[in-house]
């Protein structure tokens, strides 16, 4: 049996009726009186980059099914529908057993459906400071076929999503192989060259990691790492749009460089997102949420992922960069889906889609939004 929404398109403006099952089936001009409609509606939002959620750590092979479960619900709460678990730089050990926690949860848990894929944000990255953030200096490695393989194989081939630094000798080498299995790779944490990010696109890189982060507190003026990406017009880059890892300015100024079909809005929360303030653990890296939901090393001011949620985020894009509903949305949907390869997502709000939906309301004063319902795959998980 088909459900129906009815709501105020995210694109148009005008009302619209979607009719789905599984799949959208129809999306047609709602005829009726508009003051009966009082939300929007949209793609359910994707999300590439998710370390933790709600105090449960993607990162940790020992977090329980049920503690990821009621994870994943947190995150339908904020329009979220298809999420890409994000596993940073750890020991082989460590890393292959949180492929292996992931794969089970997405196999078992009733919400699995919703962890799309897997990012592995490392270990292939540089170790020095500032380009390394937060990630365990002793685990960055050169990057390693046989290892790669490894972490593929221990994740049941559900890496879909590679970060690392083509700073290595025999980057390319590996760039070429993981882009060759259908994987996207994606240029971050990194003190690379202009070279090594041309050979990096050259050889099949396509994504820039949390562009603006993961890098030296000061940078010469030109050439630099940052400027070389935001060039590069093959490079779609994900941002954290918190207010807390870019200011405001820095997000304008680079969302006109790439264009807003190439770039991406991502989360980058950790564990002690949706979570009150204080200390937390992620993994063997202590790390402190402080109020605002600005997370960081414990003791200092190095930041350590955010406390962002995807809803937040659009709504920061419309208030301080100036993006429209549209705009904003897009970056979280179409754009995610597109250069993460998101099968049945890319095309957005049709017929023949994935019937992932999200309505929420909207306050065009404030240009904020609230999620009242989120639909995965036509089956209503929050609302």
């Amino acid at each position: 049996m088909s459900a129906k929404c009815f709501g105020f398109d995210y694109r148009t403006g005008e009302p619209v009726r979607v009719e789905f099952g599984v799949a959208i089936e129809a999306v047609d001009d709602w005829v009726g009186p508009t003051d009966q409609i009082d939300t929007w509606i949209a793609p359910g939002f994707i999300d590439l980059q998710v370390n933790g959620f709600a105090g449960v750590d993607y990162c940790s092979g020992n977090s329980s099914l049920e503690e990821i479960g009621r994870s994943i619900r947190e995150q339908f709460a904020t329009g979220v529908t298809r999420i890409y678990p994000t596993v940073i730089t750890g020991s082989e050990a460590d890393m292959q057993a949180a492929f292996r926690n992931l794969v089970k949860a997405k196999r078992e848990l009733p919400e699995g459906d919703a962890l799309e894929a897997i990012h592995a944000e490392g270990p292939f990255i540089s170790a020095e400071d500032g380009p390394r953030g937060a990630h365990p200096v002793l685990q960055c490695r050169p990057p390693q076929i046989e290892e790669w393989k490894r972490m593929q194989g221990a994740a049941e081939g559900h890496i879909r999503l590679l970060t690392l630094s083509p700073e290595y000798d025999g980057t390319t080498k590996l760039i070429e192989h993981v882009v060759g299995e259908g994987v996207v790779v994606s240029i971050g944490h990194t003190k690379a060259t202009t070279q090594q990010i041309a050979d990096a696109v050259k050889a099949g890189a396509t994504m820039s990691t949390h562009l603006g982060n993961g890098s030296h507190a000061v940078l010469p003026r030109h050439p630099n790492y940052i400027w070389d990406q935001l060039a590069e017009d093959k490079l779609t880059a994900s941002f954290i749009a918190d207010g807390i890892h870019v200011p405001a300015n820095f997000l304008k100024v680079a969302l006109r460089a790439k264009g807003i079909e190439r770039s991406v809005l991502v989360t980058d929360a950790v564990m002690p997102a949706g979570c009150e303030p204080g200390d937390y653990a992620l993994g063997e890296v202590e790390v402190t949420l402080h109020p605002g939901d600005r997370v960081t090393l414990r003791g200092g001011n190095q930041l350590a992922g955010s406390a962002l949620k995807m809803d937040v985020g659009i709504s920061y894009l419309m208030r301080m960069v100036g993006l429209s509903l549209r705009e904003a949305v897009t970056m979280a949907t179409t754009n995610a889906a597109r250069v993460g390869r998101v099968g049945g997502r890319i095309r957005g709000l049709n017929p023949g889609e994935r019937a992932d939906l999200v309505e929420f309301s909207f306050d065009k004063l404030t240009k904020q939004i609230k999620v009242e319902r989120t639909w995965l795959s036509g089956r209503l998980v929050h609302g």
